[in-house]
């Protein structure tokens, strides 16, 4: 699957693609709490099509999603690297920008479990960002955001460095398993995309890498491990992507995945409702990267195909769309990627900034 795509472009495109995943899924909200994907299709026929559709600010904003993963994506480049603790740093730069963020919401939809977690974060106080262990914090809020994180430690030899900073940011909002591990899902993904990874591979490498570094560095920090309902939802994470590759035939990592012959946006919708922990499919940490791998995997080179598969269903499709769109952009740059789907985006330019600062940063 490896890319000859120039690298900057895949940055570029891995950041702005997200945002378009985004805009298109939520529509300003119409589309985001639909719940069911042949009326979205239906009336986005209407509005000319993927082809026509302009996604511009006053029809198609973006959500609180993408305002969150710029925020994630500002942490990463402010300056953290030469402090003495430059982890912990980081962590406490990333926490201020959650914060700050909160300002830009309006109209957007943020979830209460991000709101209230940000409420608590204190980044000018030595583990500021630090929050109570949440039995309920098992939302996507923490997965959707956490693409830049896989852009910035795209390397294998930066894994120790990407789990960490993975969980750490996903446990400022969702301070439990579910939800922690559902940021290192999708900024492990995002750094599969850029290595090249083929696809096939990417959910066997997950669960390794879940049973590996993810639980040996929860395990060294300590925090909040002995929580009855911490073991709980770690099985629930790992039991339910264990599922679903079993269901796609890949759990070995060398197979090619296997769909229904009928697959239409119906079938979807109520794959997608089976995958989640509370019938809304791509609400919880597991299942919002587990939706979106599934529509890379179905699509394949389709641009079109994955919008439909990911973007355009009965679900939370925003946050679905947010990383479907990411890796793909990642993967593929912008080819067959109509431009009035991005060029007058919302925050098209200062995606476009983060993901060169971002490569600047690497070199």
């Amino acid at each position: 699957m490896a890319s000859s795509t120039p690298l900057k472009e895949r940055y570029r495109a891995g950041m702005v693609l997200s945002g378009v995943g985004d805009a298109l899924a939520y529509k300003n909200g119409e589309w985001e709490f639909a719940r069911r994907g042949e009326v979205i299709y239906e009336e986005l026929l209407r509005l000319g099509g993927l082809s026509k559709v302009v996604l511009d600010p006053k029809h198609f904003m973006v959500s609180d999603d993408t305002v969150m993963q710029i925020a994630t994506a500002e942490g990463l480049v402010s300056a953290w690297q030469e402090a003495p603790n430059p982890l912990q740093q980081l962590f406490l730069n990333v926490a201020g920008k959650y914060k700050d963020c909160m300002r830009d919401m309006a109209g957007r939809a943020p979830g209460n479990t991000c709101k209230a977690g940000c409420s608590k974060l204190k980044p000018f106080t030595p583990n500021g960002y630090i929050i109570p262990f949440n039995p309920k914090g098992g939302g996507a809020g923490a997965a959707m955001r956490a693409l830049p994180i896989g852009i910035f430690f795209a390397s294998p030899d930066q894994m120790e460095d990407l789990t960490q900073v993975a969980i750490e940011c996903g446990r400022m909002t969702h301070n439990n398993p579910i939800g922690f591990l559902g940021s290192f899902a999708s900024a492990l993904f995002m750094s599969f995309a850029i290595q090249g990874k083929p696809l096939r591979e990417w959910g066997a490498e997950l669960m390794k890498a879940v049973d590996t570094k993810a639980l040996t560095y929860v395990r060294k920090v300590g925090r909040d491990v002995k929580e009855e309902e911490f073991t709980k939802s770690w099985q629930l994470f790992t039991d339910k992507w264990n599922s679903y590759l079993e269901e796609r035939g890949i759990a070995d990592g060398h197979s090619d995945p296997v769909f229904p012959e009928k697959f239409g946006f119906a079938e979807r919708d109520a794959f997608y409702k089976k995958l989640s922990l509370n019938k809304w499919g791509g609400s919880c940490g597991h299942d919002a990267p587990m939706i979106a791998y599934d529509a890379l995997l179905g699509a394949r080179d389709n641009w079109e195909e994955l919008c439909y598969r990911a973007m355009i269903h009965g679900g939370d499709s925003d946050t679905t769309g947010i990383l479907a769109g990411g890796l793909w952009g990642a993967v593929h740059g912008f080819q067959d990627v109509p431009n009035n789907l991005y060029e007058k985006l919302e925050y098209h330019d200062r995606l476009t900034k983060l993901a060169d600062a971002i490569l600047a940063k690497q070199q």
